[in-house]
């Protein structure tokens, strides 16, 4: 008994490990800044009116407290409060424009240009509208993820209506040229949409230099609470959609229903902190992403960066290392929380979508791991998983066969392997 009240070791899902892992997947969620937290409680506890109540300090006080929080999500990208409308996140905006203006201008557009790495949910209502009987052009990347900007400009139509380009690539980190995009699309006149969810408080974003016409912005990418987002909508040029949601027409009728005042207070608070913080943040976290980067390199060979290192945002590490089998890798990473690809689609064994579009053959796309530094990674943090990274894969490719043949200067790809 003594033994088992000494034994800190927690079992969760069958696995059992020695404690809390050490956190590293700044891609799938943020923990909520404290400040955020301080500026958020007062909401829940004792102003906690609903802010569509138009009779009361109650609903007074939580209205005005929205606005504020509208007013700071707004400066962070140099747009007008009146063009931001709270929703519940990156994935209901991602609808929003792409389902929303389609359906909006049906009559006249009938095209939509998007690329082949965007998040699922961007991809998903694209198919959505393909069953409608709209046309979608997927646009491929480059080995570096980047779009090919010509092809952008000659892939649009006359009756092109929406182009959606995410600007930070959630899995490999890559920064799409938005403002070259912004350019075609405001030369050519079809409205500009990019999932920002990524981008948001990590690079500058303007959404008037850059020409954005719609934007997915989310709380929980930028230390704020899960469960709130934001979709920018230019006033001039006006763009409209079509509400995905129907109700007591909240939000000026784009988004109904109630807006949670204190999620959305946070998500104000975080994006004010970022404002002040966003070069801060950004030195500090290069240099941790070169620590790790250097620390595995100086290890271990046969290690390639997934995605551009010269346009890329420092806090994602997209890595794959040769002839280790990347679940494997996982699992003897259970110290270090890390993923393989996108935590929206993790639960396939499928690889990588986005990787298989840069041209990464399969079996580097399955042996790639995400690294997600952020504001909160420590120095001790990034030492230890370089240390469990440079261990476990030398220990999976001491008991590869492939890396051994390959040492030998064998060139694996030319090998007739025989159908048993």
């Amino acid at each position: 008994l003594a033994a088992e009240e000494e034994d800190d070791s927690i079992t969760i899902k069958g696995v059992r490990i020695s404690g809390r892992p050490l956190y590293l997947d700044m891609q799938a969620t943020t923990p909520v800044d404290p400040r955020v937290l301080d500026a958020m409680l007062p909401f829940y506890l004792s102003r906690y009116g609903n802010p569509h109540s138009r009779t009361h300090l109650y609903g007074w006080e939580s209205d005005a407290a929205v606005e504020e929080a509208r007013a700071r999500v707004a400066r962070l990208i140099g747009a007008d409060p009146r063009e931001i409308f709270f929703t519940s996140g990156a994935t209901e905006c991602n609808n929003i424009a792409v389902k929303g203006v389609m359906h909006f201008y049906r009559d006249r557009r009938r095209h939509v240009i998007t690329t082949q790495t965007e998040h699922k949910c961007v991809l998903d209502s694209c198919r959505y509208l393909q069953q409608e009987g709209f046309e979608v052009t997927y646009l491929p990347v480059r080995p570096d993820g980047l779009i090919d900007v010509a092809q952008l400009a000659d892939a649009i139509r006359p009756d092109t209506g929406l182009v959606s380009v995410m600007a930070v690539n959630n899995e490999i980190g890559v920064v799409q040229p938005l403002e070259e995009i912004g350019r075609i699309c405001r030369e050519k006149g079809v409205p500009f949409h990019t999932d920002a969810a990524q981008a948001l408080g990590k690079i500058p974003i303007d959404v008037n230099q850059m020409g954005i016409g719609l934007m997915s912005l989310s709380a929980h990418k930028i230390y704020g609470p899960k469960g709130v987002g934001a979709l920018y909508l230019r006033r001039r040029p006006r763009i409209r959609v079509e509400p995905q949601m129907s109700g007591g027409g909240q939000e000026r009728g784009i988004r109904s229903g109630t807006v949670p005042t204190p999620i959305v207070v946070g998500f104000g608070a975080a994006c004010e902190i970022a404002a002040k913080e966003m070069d801060y943040d950004e030195r500090r976290v290069s240099a941790l992403q070169q620590r790790l980067l250097d620390g595995i390199r100086s290890k271990v060979d046969d290690v390639v960066i997934n995605g551009s290192m010269e346009h890329r945002y420092a806090g994602n590490l997209n890595l794959s290392f040769a002839y280790v089998e990347g679940e494997s890798l996982l699992m003897g990473l259970k110290e270090v929380a890390v993923s393989s690809g996108s935590a929206c689609t993790s639960a396939s064994l499928e690889p990588s979508y986005v990787l298989r579009a840069l041209g990464v053959d399969e079996d580097m796309a399955h042996t790639s791991i995400r690294f997600g530094i952020g504001r909160f990674t420590t120095e001790e943090e990034v030492d230890r998983a370089t240390e469990l990274t440079v261990h476990q894969v030398l220990k999976l490719r001491e008991m590869s066969p492939l890396y051994e043949m390959a040492k030998a200067g064998i060139d694996i790809k030319s090998i007739q392997w025989s159908q048993h």
